[in-house]
C-alpha cells in the first residue's frame, strides 16, 4: 500500500502554532513514496521553469529589472516606519481604517470584530497565505460564521479539509483525478452521470457552487500583493477573478497583509509587477491586477462601503536590522521553489506549515523558531538555483546557511552532525593534514570502487547513499590537488 503524506493546515484554532516542520524528515520520505504527488510535481519543469525561461527571454531588461525590484524594496525597508504611517494616513482619508496588529491573536481578532459589526454570517476570501498564518477560516467558524475561498485551487483544499502546498498553486499536489473524485464526492445536488472531459468543466462546477456564495457574503477577505504608501491602495493580483468579486460585491472588504508588502508609490508597485508575474506563473502580467483605494464614492458602481486593513507584523519588524532583513523583500512569486530541486521531489507539504521551498526555510524558522523548524534549512543541497530566479535578488542560500549556524550555536543539530563537523573542523583547521587526509581517502575510495563506476552503499555513509549513487573518484586527486597543479602550470 502506497504511503499517504498527510496535508497539514496553516495553524490550527485551537493551537495556531500546530507546526509538523520537525517531522520533515518524516514527510519527506512519505511524499517520495506518494505516485500521485510524484505525478503532479512532475509537471513543474515543464510548467512553471519553461514558461518563466520564455517570459524572461522576451523582456531583455529583465535582470535591470531585478535590480530594481530589489532597490525598490531595500530603500522601503530601510525608511518602513515612514511608509507605514503614510499608507496610514492615505487610507483613512479614503475613508478605510488600518488595524494596527503585532500579533496574530490581534489581527484574529481584529478580523472577527469587523465581521461581527457587519453581521457577517459569510464570508467569501480571496487566496491570502496571511490568512493561512492566521488560521482565519478556523477563527470565523468558531465564531458561527461561515468562510468560503474562492480561489479555485483553495476552494478544493477546503472542501478537502488539506492546506496549500505552494504559494502562488495552491492545489499544486493534486492531479485531475483528485478534483473529480472531489468534487463527486460532495457535489452531491448536481447530476451524479456529469463528464469532466477538461478542465473548464472543473472551473465551471465550481463557478456554479460559488456563484451564489459571492451574492450572499457579507464581508470579503483578500490578501495583498502589495500596499501603496503614496495611495492607501492594496492591490492584488488573480488570473481567476474571484478576488475582484470577493473586495467589490460585499458591503465590507477587509485586506489582510503584512508590513514588508509595503511599497512607496504606484510607480514602483509596478516595477515590481513587471517582475512578478514573469517570475511566478511566466505571464507578461497576471489576467487581473486590482487597485483598491478607499470604500465606494458617490457615483461608483460597487465597491465596499467600508474598507478595512488588517496590517500584521508577526515577527517581521524583528528581521529588520539583522542579517534575515533580506528575506523581507520576498513578493511571494514562488519562483524559488517552482525550481528548488527539493522542493520538486517532496513538494510543500513536507515542510510542515504555510510557507515550503527555499523561501519557507528562511522564512519560517525566522515566524516560529529555529527549535521547531531547524531541518528546513538542512533540506537545501545549496546548488543556488533559489538566489539565480528570485525577482528580488534575495540571497536564499546565504540566509538558510545562517540558520544552520543558529541551529549549531544553540545545540539543536543531532549529536552526530556535531561530532562530525568537529572532526572535520579539527581537520580543516591543519591545511597540511587535512590534504593528506582527504588525498588518501581519495585513492581508497578510487582503489576500492574500481570498476564500479559509483558506490550504491558505503559505510558510514548510509545517510547519502541511501538515496543516491556516490561517484567513485577519478584520476587526478582532489579538487585542492588539482588547483595547487593547474596554478604552478600557470
Amino acid at each position: 500500500m502506497t504511503a499517504t503524506l498527510p496535508a497539514p493546515r496553516a495553524a490550527r484554532y485551537d493551537d495556531l502554532m500546530q507546526i509538523h516542520s520537525p517531522e520533515f524528515q518524516e514527510r519527506a520520505r512519505h511524499a517520495l513514496d506518494d505516485p500521485g504527488l510524484q505525478k503532479a510535481l512532475g509537471r513543474a519543469k515543464e510548467g512553471f521553469q519553461v514558461k518563466r525561461a520564455a517570459a524572461v527571454a522576451g523582456l531583455p531588461e529583465f535582470e535591470a529589472l531585478r535590480d530594481t525590484a530589489a532597490d525598490i524594496k531595500n530603500h522601503t525597508l530601510a525608511n518602513l516606519d515612514f511608509y507605514l504611517e503614510t499608507f496610514a494616513a492615505n487610507v483613512e482619508a479614503a475613508g478605510g481604517r488600518v488595524h494596527w496588529c503585532s500579533t496574530a491573536d490581534e489581527a484574529r481578532a481584529a478580523v472577527l470584530k469587523i465581521c461581527q459589526d457587519a453581521g457577517a454570517r459569510t464570508v467569501t476570501k480571496g487566496k491570502s497565505m496571511i490568512s493561512e498564518e492566521l488560521a482565519v477560516n478556523e477563527h470565523l467558524e468558531k465564531h458561527g460564521i461561515t468562510p468560503v475561498e474562492t480561489d479555485l485551487g483553495e476552494y478544493i483544499l477546503q472542501i478537502r479539509d488539506e492546506g496549500p502546498s505552494h504559494i502562488i498553486a495552491p492545489a499544486f499536489h493534486l492531479n485531475r483525478e483528485d478534483w473529480e473524485e472531489t468534487f463527486r464526492r460532495v457535489h452531491t445536488d448536481l447530476a451524479p452521470d456529469r463528464v469532466f472531459a477538461e478542465r473548464r468543466d472543473i472551473m465551471a462546477e465550481a463557478r456554479i457552487k460559488l456563484r451564489q456564495k459571492f451574492l450572499a457574503a457579507d464581508v470579503g477577505i483578500t490578501g495583498a500583493n502589495f500596499l501603496i504608501a503614496e495611495t492607501g491602495s492594496s492591490v492584488i493580483v488573480t488570473n481567476e477573478g474571484n478576488g475582484d468579486l470577493t473586495q467589490t460585491l460585499p458591503r465590507v472588504h477587509i485586506a489582510l497583509a503584512s508590513i514588508e508588502k509595503m511599497v512607496p508609490t504606484l510607480e514602483d508597485a509596478t516595477s515590481l509587477l513587471r517582475v512578478l508575474a514573469r517570475s511566478a506563473t511566466g505571464q507578461d502580467f497576471s489576467v487581473y491586477t486590482t487597485f483598491s483605494t478607499g470604500v465606494r464614492r458617490p457615483g461608483d458602481l460597487d465597491g465596499p462601503e467600508e474598507y478595512h486593513v488588517v496590517l500584521l507584523d508577526g515577527g517581521r519588524s524583528n528581521m529588520l536590522g539583522t542579517e534575515f532583513q533580506d528575506m523581507l523583500r520576498c513578493i511571494r512569486c514562488a519562483a524559488c521553489m517552482n525550481h528548488c530541486p527539493v522542493y520538486g521531489a517532496v513538494g510543500g507539504h513536507s515542510y510542515g506549515w504555510v510557507y515550503p521551498g527555499p523561501m519557507g526555510s528562511v522564512l519560517t524558522p525566522t515566524l516560529i523558531g529555529v527549535d521547531r523548524a531547524g531541518h528546513l534549512p538542512n533540506a537545501s543541497t545549496f546548488c543556488g538555483r533559489c538566489e539565480s530566479v528570485c525577482p528580488v535578488k534575495i540571497p536564499l542560500p546565504k540566509l538558510m546557511r545562517h540558520w544552520r549556524e543558529r541551529e549549531f550555536d544553540q545545540h539543536l543539530s543531532p549529536q552526530g552532525v556535531r561530532s562530525g563537523l568537529g572532526i572535520w573542523g579539527w581537520f580543516a583547521q591543519r591545511p597540511g593534514l587535512y590534504r593528506s587526509a582527504t588525498g588518501a581517502a581519495n585513492l581508497a575510495l578510487r582503489l576500492w570502487g574500481r570498476g564500479q563506476g559509483v558506490f550504491r552503499s558505503l559505510p558510514f555513509a548510509g545517510g547519502w547513499t541511501a538515496g543516491r549513487d556516490l561517484p567513485v573518484p577519478q584520476p587526478g586527486g582532489t579538487f585542492m590537488a588539482q588547483y595547487a597543479r593547474r596554478k604552478r602550470r600557470g
